[in-house]
């Protein structure tokens, strides 16, 4: 060992000796010691001299043992000296066998206690989906969520909010949700994602946060330092983010948010439509249905039919036999900005010219997330990472 590592061992033991020493229970600790030594020591001076069979100070040493760990006697003193020593040992003993006993209910406690309000880092997990924010009225969306994502199982989703901790062992008192994952603190900070796997996530969802008392500029704030976060923690996920107001929506655009949701907006919109008494409302609540089979649905296109025509598409799915829904358009560049970026960068490495590698990058930075392209002509070209947006109606039971 080299004598800078030798003068660093010593340096960590001083420092460590004097931190013990300045804790009281060092003091208990060492109390404790000498007392057992002294009773084991007059139990081998007094019982050598009687019948009980202590002849040796091992004798005497398995004798305190047994007393103060099962609390049994596994010889039988005869002596006065030896009997109040024997006392003494069985309450100590009980001392040591209740703090021990505490201590590690106490522990226990601790993690359960943890647990519950969300501040233990989750074991690893990978794929999952994280729903950050909470606000009145989060069991509904949770549920609908759940709803629209028949293949997310309640153990692969991580809630990450500031809500009352009786607000979330509520929830997760229910049957359905007991399984949730939670993580409680601000959605913001990375340490508080990186207790959620952050870099191993696949999705998340972000929503207004109404835990506290914050202002929409606020909320908004937070949200975009969220995507900014995570962006930079896993460029892989797919993120969708809710906004209040619609100033913030390019600096979401700017560090490629997969989906922005305006909620305001449609709400005004709905409203706006509403007045017309032409039952555009009840159109929406429809479309917009928290049922995964029903609705508007978006799914893949075949293969086969990247490159071709928006009729050939068409007439494809027209004449399936178990097609049950409408082809109303397509909905482009689908998937996050690292996944397309990637896909470009193993384009331009076909032709590997600086200028192919910089146009194919320029592209992908001004193509737009889940760009819909409705009732397009027949003649469209379906492009790489586009898929089929379908209306079908709830199947009668």
């Amino acid at each position: 060992m080299s004598k800078k590592k030798s003068w660093g061992f010593w340096r960590r033991f001083w420092k460590n000796v004097q931190y013990a020493l300045k804790n009281p229970l060092t003091y208990g600790y060492i109390a404790i010691f000498i007392v057992l030594a002294i009773c084991t020591l007059l139990v081998f001076d007094s019982e050598t001299k009687t019948e009980s069979g202590i002849t040796t100070l091992f004798d005497s040493v398995w004798f305190t043992l047994v007393a103060v760990v099962a609390g049994y006697f596994d010889y039988c003193v005869e002596s006065v000296q030896g009997r109040i020593s024997a006392l003494i040992l069985l309450a100590l003993g009980m001392i040591i066998l209740s703090v021990i006993t505490g201590k590690i209910a106490s522990v226990f406690m601790n993690m359960q206690m943890k647990k519950n309000k969300g501040l233990n880092k989750l074991k690893k997990m990978k794929g999952h989906f994280i729903l950050c924010g909470w606000r009145p009225g989060f069991e509904k969306i949770l549920d609908t969520v759940m709803n629209s994502n028949p293949d997310l199982t309640p153990d692969m989703m991580v809630l990450i909010n500031e809500a009352p901790s009786e607000q979330i062992e509520q929830l997760r008192d229910q049957t359905r949700f007991k399984e949730l994952k939670y993580v409680s603190g601000d959605y913001s900070d990375e340490a508080v994602l990186k207790r959620a796997h952050i870099q191993t996530a696949e999705r998340a969802l972000v929503i207004c946060d109404r835990s506290k008392n914050f202002s929409n500029l606020e909320i908004d704030s937070r949200t975009v330092l969220a995507v900014i976060t995570m962006e930079n923690l896993n460029p892989g996920i797919y993120i969708a983010a809710e906004l209040m107001d619609a100033k913030f929506q390019k600096h979401l655009t700017m560090v490629h948010c997969d989906e922005i949701i305006l909620t305001q907006e449609y709400e005004h919109s709905l409203l706006a439509t509403a007045s017309s008494g032409m039952g555009y409302s009840n159109v929406v609540r429809a479309l917009i249905s928290d049922d995964a089979d029903s609705g508007i649905i978006v799914e893949d296109i075949p293969a086969d039919y990247i490159g071709k025509t928006y009729g050939e598409l068409k007439q494809f799915l027209n004449s399936k036999p178990n097609f049950d829904g409408v082809l109303v358009g397509i909905l482009l560049n689908t998937g996050n900005f690292h996944q397309r970026r990637t896909e470009a960068l193993r384009e331009a490495q076909k032709n590997p010219d600086i200028n192919n590698v910089i146009d194919n990058l320029k592209k992908v930075k001004v193509l737009k997330s889940n760009e819909p392209v409705l009732a397009p002509q027949d003649d469209f070209v379906i492009s790489k990472n586009s898929k089929s947006i379908i209306i079908r109606g709830k199947k009668e039971v």
